[in-house]
């Protein structure tokens, strides 16, 4: 029987509660083909209320309602979003929908419990403006420098989130039609285009700036280290961070700042909702839809700021 992926550092003592987890997260693995990243997050929040049950001498599959929402309420009183909340909720409830299913649960104690109301709140995105200096703050003398233009405008001109660039694949990358094959969240796959500048800073990472970074080494991985291996998402936000630094730029980022700027921008400039929808991979509109609160937010900031009326 096969265990979920990259989880197994992650193994812990094997106290019931534990035992459970690891049954729950194979299962989920094998059913839906989940990320590692997604499982890492279940097993998170599902370690979280472990040890809180065990505290109280209680296991994960004789927990009651009470004391499930005992727990919430006891992480929103240590200081945790809605959202936050919200998720440890949803975790909750597809495992012990999991525990009924395979009768390991006498029934499923979280179908009453209550999601906490969510405030819809505007991904931070940049002004195209900042979007510039960001992408020329790399200097490209170096072989780093290089590969590191190639990422933000790649990032850029695809919107593709931090998980899917680092993982990118050379077998992905059609630079001949300038296309780029994602895998995204659910292991639905999608086409995006590149466009003639990340094209073109791609060209020139691949043919000069990757062969000197991985010497004689062999990898499949698009963008590499100096020591040839993958870059992982932690070092690509350090690096969007360094570069902002740079490039003087102020504006509050997160690690999908530069996702959110191409959704945003591309609704700036006219493209119709479902086309960025499928950009994005996103696989409800509604998910997509806050990206124009966003771009409706800045044209009435335009608005105020130069119209003589404003």
């Amino acid at each position: 029987f096969r265990s979920a992926p990259d989880l197994e550092p992650l193994r812990m003592s094997e106290t019931k509660n534990i035992q459970l987890i690891d049954q729950f997260l194979d299962a989920v693995w094998l059913e839906s083909g989940l990320s590692a990243n997604t499982l890492t997050a279940y097993r998170t929040d599902l370690k979280k209320i472990s040890d809180w049950l065990e505290k109280r001498k209680q296991s994960l599959d004789k927990a009651t309602k009470v004391e499930l929402f005992d727990y919430l309420a006891h992480t929103v009183r240590s200081g945790i979003s809605a959202r936050s909340s919200a998720r440890q909720l949803s975790s909750l409830r597809r495992f012990y929908r999991y525990l009924a299913r395979e009768g390991i649960a006498e029934s499923d104690p979280t179908s009453d419990l209550e999601s906490p109301v969510i405030g819809k709140t505007l991904p931070k995105t940049l002004s195209e403006s900042s979007v510039e200096q960001l992408l020329a703050a790399p200097a490209e003398n170096t072989a780093l420098g290089i590969r590191d233009r190639a990422m933000l405008e790649t990032i850029y001109a695809t919107g593709l989130r931090v998980s899917e660039l680092v993982n990118l694949t050379l077998s992905e990358l059609d630079s001949t039609a300038g296309l780029v094959r994602v895998t995204g969240k659910g292991g639905r796959e999608r086409i995006v285009p590149l466009g003639e500048e990340a094209l073109a800073h791609l060209g020139q990472y691949l043919n000069d700036a990757r062969p000197e970074l991985l010497r004689d080494r062999v990898s499949e991985a698009v963008f590499v280290t100096r020591r040839g291996g993958p870059m992982s998402r932690q070092a690509f936000w350090q690096l969007i961070k360094r570069y902002a630094t740079v490039a003087g730029v102020d504006e509050a980022l997160s690690p999908h700042s530069l996702r959110h700027a191409f959704a945003t921008h591309l609704l700036n400039h006219g493209a119709d909702l479902r086309s960025v929808q499928m950009l994005l991979g996103h696989s409800n509109l509604s998910t997509t839809q806050i990206y124009t609160h966003v771009a409706r937010a800045r044209l009435q900031s335009l608005h105020a700021e130069h119209h003589p009326r404003g």
